[in-house]
């Protein structure tokens, strides 16, 4: 018993030493940069009530530590310089040698700001081989999430210089950043790098930054369950085994082997991908093979072996060794021939390559070659093709599992919690942001996101002056040649508007992106534009920061002459050619390519074909090659609109004087026939309401998909067309009679029309109208209340207009439309236009195929009435109307 207790006394005076034991944050640790001319706090834990000292240059600073044992200490102000050391005494001592002061900036993003020298230091060899700067400090913090709460600490890492071996792992970006401003004022440059690729805005954002977001703070809430969390992050306590099924690594001799004949194996093209090669929508595992001879001169050493960057998966074998392997699309494939592979005579190339979904095969525009002591073998050309295995399709009514399908890092507040929440007592210099691709998917919003974050940022940090400059996306993907729509640009549109905060500047680079590769290589322009904007914001330089910035622009005849900021010495086009990628339009926004002319340092822009321009766009496009506008400083302009649509959203009407909505119930042919064309050709769009048991929908799928292409609504009118049975509807079938429906079966009818209507559009909003006008079923219980989750807005049957406030949305009164003249139509559309008010059209039958009916020539006179009109009267979809109401309402 004795021995047990002397055990047990023992163990806890450990434990109580290893607790009592001075810790400091894994940022606070040796070579670590601190900010100049300002108080630095210094902080880390220890035992409760603990004493805690700390040295620098000869003076003692003492804090005692707190009940739960946070303490911190304040170093004053300090000049640039160093090396220092800082030492911590308590119950133990800490010594931290090599400290510098001077400027710290701090790096977030994805994947484009992670991307290392490593991965570009084939198009910076001298960068990498010559690298000798000390006093450039980097500290990358690892991948790390937290969904509940900030962190204290981070993961293990530390601070490395930009010097020979320890720059490959710094991000390229912030290397050049930081290398610009040390070469101009010889002050330490500490680089905190938080990033992580792949993820959106909002997993950088904190709790308190998302006060205005109601639907992010509800997943917030949500995200801190861990039942609920649990669902989609904790694997399945039974796993099935996978059982092997390329028949390149089942058959002897496996298929890297040299050995392993070719006779039936195909001829493919590299670089190039196999559906575009006579292989039609595989999935699976592909093998390719090239014999080649190599000279001598590559014999008796290390070569470089570059095949581009492949699509998804690959492994490749040189005369059967394995050198290499990469298992996702991004990364450039660079692997080493050892010593001693390759041989004199035939050598044996195969390359096993997975891919998951889309096009698999090679990237094109990329480097394909065996390479070394200058001498170089093309690996471009024909090779040899077999299918090792096909995957087989998710059956009918496949549901993915849950687990795994759930990214902690992509959830609201996760990486700032872990990754930047730690560090937020430190001073810093600015920040620096190159982000973006993961929010392309749906670009609306993203720069309400991007001012929230920048005032998160500065808040967190203390630092409500600091500079906060970012990237905008580079060019990207396939050329259009004609105007067309693009996420990519509207998301630049709206990282543009983000630069209405104060000490904000944006790196343009819609000049410096690869059409094929969504990381590219020239980080060295992107880290030096982003130095711009720190010498003009940070250090107060008298310089040009920034190319061209749309300011305004004003309607003068029949052209619109268009005013920029950040000018520089002048406008220019930077290729000598005439001014490329300038669109316009009329009130319809139908862009076409303008005629566009620097005149007097603004741009005139016009088109024969538009007597009354309205709108003009640039470089709206994912990849607007040709976009040459730039100012005599060289930096290039902008992308932008001359509209902000969220902005113009606010005003009742956009800015109009009445709405017209022109909606089509039942889905007929006429409405595909007659309707549809008529619309197109006066770029008018209407709203659909839709019965999916409908001949004319069913037969015709691929018709109605193509009108949503062409900016049309398809909104919900039940699947069945159900109604109430009445003495004058002896046409209602007894079996959709809502007089006997259920609250139930009504709602779950309209909400599995949505879902099939979802499979056609792809779009989750969605619109009701009220089959028949009927509100209710089984007498008078009411069935939308159940479906405000569901439907946005339902449109009723009684003809009555309303101005913006007296706007009911879910009993949207409408005009049906039987036999009225075209005269009598456009007496109802100046009647909205007198009273400013909103004016729903209820058309069934156009020019036939329903008692309800409108002749071609009134319906068509009507249309063209409503364009000739359309500086007076915004015409748009139901949804389009409803959105306008919510945000116009909300607003004033």
């Amino acid at each position: 018993m004795k021995l047990i207790k002397l055990l047990f006394w023992g163990l806890f005076m450990v434990t109580t030493n290893l607790v009592a034991q001075i810790k400091l944050p894994q940022l606070i640790s040796d070579g670590m940069v601190l900010q100049r001319n300002t108080e630095t706090t210094l902080w880390g834990w220890a035992s409760p009530n603990e004493q805690i000292t700390c040295k620098f240059k000869g003076k003692a600073y003492k804090v005692t530590a707190n009940k739960l044992g946070d303490w911190s200490i304040t170093l004053p102000a300090q000049t640039a310089g160093g090396p220092y050391k800082i030492t911590f005494t308590g119950k133990n001592k800490i010594e931290l040698k090599n400290i510098l002061f001077g400027d710290v900036w701090v790096c977030s993003g994805q994947s484009n700001m992670v991307t290392p020298m490593e991965r570009v230091k084939e198009r910076y060899p001298i960068e990498v081989s010559n690298a000798s700067y000390d006093e450039i400090r980097n500290f990358f913090i690892p991948t790390t999430t937290n969904l509940i709460s900030p962190e204290k600490d981070l993961p293990k890492s530390q601070w490395k210089p930009a010097v020979e071996g320890d720059i490959m792992s710094m991000g390229a970006v912030s290397y050049f950043f930081a290398k610009k401003i040390y070469e101009k004022y010889k002050v330490p440059i500490g680089i905190i790098n938080a990033s992580v690729g792949g993820t959106p805005i909002q997993s950088w954002i904190s709790e308190d930054g998302f006060k205005t977001f109601p639907e992010d703070l509800n997943t917030i809430s949500q995200n801190k369950d861990t039942s609920y969390t649990n669902q989609f992050t904790v694997p399945p306590s039974t796993k099935t085994e996978q059982k092997l099924k390329d028949m390149g690594l089942l058959e002897n001799p496996k298929w890297y082997n040299p050995a392993a004949s070719t006779t039936d194996w195909y001829n493919f093209y590299i670089p190039g991908y196999w559906e575009d090669q006579g292989i039609r929508n595989l999935d699976g595992v592909v093998w390719f093979r090239k014999e080649i001879t190599v000279p001598e001169a590559l014999l008796e050493t290390d070569v470089k072996f570059f095949m581009g960057r492949i699509v998804d998966a690959d492994e490749v074998y040189v005369n059967g060794t394995k050198i290499g392997n990469i298992t996702y699309q991004y990364p450039p494939r660079r692997y080493t021939v050892p010593k001693g592979v390759l041989k004199k005579g035939s050598n044996t190339i195969v390359i096993r390559v997975t891919n998951y979904n889309g096009k698999g095969g090679f990237v094109p525009d990329k480097n394909y070659e065996l390479t070394a002591n200058g001498v170089s073998i093309d690996l471009k050309g024909e090779w040899r093709y077999k299918v090792g295995e096909v995957f087989a399709p998710n059956p009918k009514g496949y549901k993915p599992a849950t687990y795994n399908s759930f990214w902690a890092q992509n959830q609201p507040t996760s990486l700032y919690n872990a990754m930047l929440a730690p560090i937020t007592a430190l001073n810093v210099k600015g920040f620096l942001w190159y982000q973006g691709e993961s929010n392309s998917g749906n670009p609306t919003g993203y720069g309400t996101y991007l001012k929230a974050l920048i005032k998160d940022m500065r808040n967190q940090f203390n630092a409500p002056e600091a500079p906060f400059l970012f990237v905008q996306l580079a060019n990207y993907q396939d050329v259009d040649y004609l105007p067309t729509e693009s996420n990519w640009a509207a998301l630049r549109f709206e990282q543009f508007t983000a630069l209405t905060e104060p000490k904000t500047a944006m790196a343009v680079a819609i000049d410096l992106g690869e059409w094929n590769d969504i990381h590219p290589l020239n980080k060295k322009d992107v880290g030096e534009r982003l130095a711009l904007g720190a010498l003009k914001l940070g250090y107060g330089e008298d310089i040009v920061y920034s190319g061209p910035l749309f300011s305004a622009t004003k309607v003068v005849g029949n052209s619109i002459v268009i005013s920029f900021d950040q000018i520089g010495s002048g406008l220019v086009a930077i290729d000598d050619k005439p001014l490329h990628r300038f669109e316009i339009a009329g009130e319809d926004q139908e862009f076409i390519w303008a005629d566009a002319k620097i005149v007097n340092n603004t741009v005139v822009v016009s088109h024969e074909q538009i007597e009354h321009p309205r709108y003009v766009r640039y470089a709206w496009a994912d990849n607007p090659q040709g976009a040459n506008l730039y100012n005599k400083e060289g930096l290039p302009a902008s992308p932008f609109q001359n509209y902000n649509p969220i902005e113009l959203n606010k005003i009742p009407w956009q800015g109009k004087k009445a709405a017209v909505v022109l909606t089509y119930d039942d889905a007929l042919n006429v409405h595909l026939d007659h309707a549809v064309p008529v619309l197109d050709s006066l770029g008018l769009k209407g709203t659909f309401y839709v019965s999916t048991f409908s001949d004319a929908f069913r037969n015709r799928l691929k018709e109605w998909k193509q009108i949503v292409q062409n900016g049309h609504e398809l909104g919900n009118h039940t699947i069945y067309h159900p109604c109430i049975g009445k003495e004058d509807r002896p046409w209602v079938n007894k079996n959709y009679d809502m007089a006997t429906y259920t609250v139930e079966r009504m709602v779950d009818e309209i909400k599995i029309n949505n879902t099939l209507l979802e499979a056609l559009d792809n779009k989750k909003k969605r619109t009701f109208a009220y089959t028949c006008g009927d509100f209710t079923v089984n007498g008078e219980n009411t069935f939308i209340e159940y479906l405000k989750d569901d439907v946005i807005g339902a449109r009723a049957v009684r003809p009555q207009m309303h101005t913006i406030n007296e706007i009911d949305l879910y009993n949207l009164d409408s005009y049906p439309i039987v036999g009225e003249t075209g005269e009598e139509l456009i007496t109802l559309v100046k009647q909205a236009i007198e009273k400013k008010a909103l004016l729903i059209f209820l058309f069934h039958g156009v020019g036939g195929e329903h008692a309800m009916d409108v002749s071609l020539p009134a319906h068509r006179k009507l249309l063209e009435y409503l364009k000739a009109n359309e500086t007076e009267v915004w015409t748009a979809p139901m949804i389009d109307v409803i959105h306008n109401i919510k945000e116009a309402t909300t607003t004033n």
